[in-house]
């Protein structure tokens, strides 16, 4: 656990994490704009461009249970700097695949192999940042290291749509594999142990938290990722295609147009850059008013109204609309969500946690490219994204269900929520 003295550097160790998740979610972002359109040019199905985006998740569905218990039983700062050299080798298979005569097979080993490397980031990220954090400034801690995730992963979409525009898919991995490098080497460097003083004690590695706190808030997790990641990022540039909308700019007197994998690009890292500012935010008011719940509603409410929005279009400024709602949802919701879990957790448990909760994200993330794709091709997208609209709705009632079952209260204190 944290003595005293690493609770008072806590500033720079999550500085740190911040850093380091930042550049890393290059690999992770990168992915999107260039895929599902670079499946048509090698002949990969559908069906296929689904299995290799959701293949991570589905690793990390075995891997996250065990890199919360390894956390809990080693520590946090081993498995963070071997985690981000891991993904900064999947995204190296990035690269392999795009030359590869077998490229769905390159592909998918190197979402696996990101799976694994990414779990241990997660586990650890959030640990750390519990670990170091006072529960007055939890939230904010929390929306912090979120918004680092969630920062890096945009700059890895901008990277993939433009720069594979304008140079090569290829260069678009190598970019992304150098940042991840980089990341790796801050980590190293600065991000001590937070968690455990003598590492090895006996724990299963299947020892899930199971805890009433721990299943709501992985419930409510598995929801947002589902219309989030499987939904909104897995269908967004065929659906622009769909649509014919693209964007044309003039800088200078010069027109720039921007293909379908182009626009979605800068679509996704408008959403995801408007969650990462309400990242911050939402922690922070979540810490200001003392009380998690409210937030957390409100902003649940605004990714549903960012999918009815969607549903409406299409017009190019609607999409944009919808895309900077359902980000602010999505990310006013991960700081005061995870700060919930750790007020709620006992600390020498909060590995395991956050385990148990990136596990339920994953399965969310994991099957929605395997349903969103073949689904919007045989029923069209609106309905997919007014099916999707409903998700925050039943996400926060079964959140209101499961606080006030755990803690007789439908908007507990920071204070009341403090085990």
């Amino acid at each position: 656990m944290a003595d005293s003295s690493e609770r008072s550097n806590a500033r720079p160790v999550v500085y740190a994490v911040v850093a380091s998740t930042f550049f890393v979610g290059f690999g992770g972002g990168v992915v999107f704009p260039i895929l599902p359109n670079l499946g048509e040019v090698l002949g990969i199905s559908a069906f296929m461009v689904g299995v290799i985006l959701s293949a991570n998740r589905w690793t990390r569905l075995v891997a996250n249970g065990p890199a919360g218990v390894l956390v809990d039983r080693i520590g946090t700062r081993k498995p963070f700097v071997v985690g981000l050299a891991i993904e900064g080798l999947a995204t190296v298979g990035y690269v392999i695949a795009i030359r590869s005569a077998m490229p769905e097979v390159w592909f998918i080993l190197a979402r696996v192999t990101w799976g694994i490397g990414s779990a241990l980031v997660f586990a650890t990220a959030y640990t750390i940042t519990a670990d170091v954090s006072e529960a007055s400034s939890r939230g904010t801690s929390m929306g912090i290291v979120r918004a680092g995730i969630t920062f890096g992963f945009p700059a890895g979409m901008v990277l993939g749509g433009i720069v594979s525009e304008v140079y090569s898919n290829a260069t678009a991995f190598v970019l992304a594999a150098s940042f991840a490098g980089l990341a790796s080497v801050i980590a190293f460097f600065i991000v001590p142990e937070t968690h455990v003083e003598t590492p090895g004690s006996s724990i299963s590695p299947w020892d899930l938290e199971t805890t009433l706190p721990a299943l709501t808030v992985g419930l409510v997790n598995f929801g947002l990722y589902f219309a989030y990641i499987g939904v909104l990022f897995s269908t967004l540039v065929l659906y622009l295609e769909v649509e014919s909308l693209t964007l044309s700019l003039e800088v200078a007197g010069y027109g720039i147009d921007y293909g379908e994998q182009g626009t979605s690009g800068l679509l996704m890292a408008v959403s995801a850059l408007s969650g990462a500012v309400f990242t911050i935010s939402g922690g922070k008011i979540s810490d200001s008013v003392g009380a998690r719940m409210p937030v957390l509603i409100a902003f649940l409410t605004i990714s549903c109204a960012g999918f009815v929005v969607l549903t409406v279009a299409p017009s190019f400024g609607a999409v944009v609309f919808a895309c900077a709602l359902i980000g602010a949802g999505q990310g006013g919701v991960g700081g005061p969500l995870t700060a919930l879990l750790a007020d709620l957790t006992p600390e020498d448990r909060m590995g395991r946690a956050m385990g148990t909760n990136n596990i339920f994200g994953d399965v969310g993330g994991g099957i929605g490219p395997l349903i969103s794709l073949p689904f919007a091709n045989a029923v069209g997208y609106d309905a997919l994204y007014a099916l999707s609209a409903v998700i925050p709705l039943v996400a926060g009632a079964v959140l209101v269900a499961g606080i006030y079952s755990y803690t007789g209260s439908l908007s507990p204190t920071v204070e009341e929520s403090i085990v």
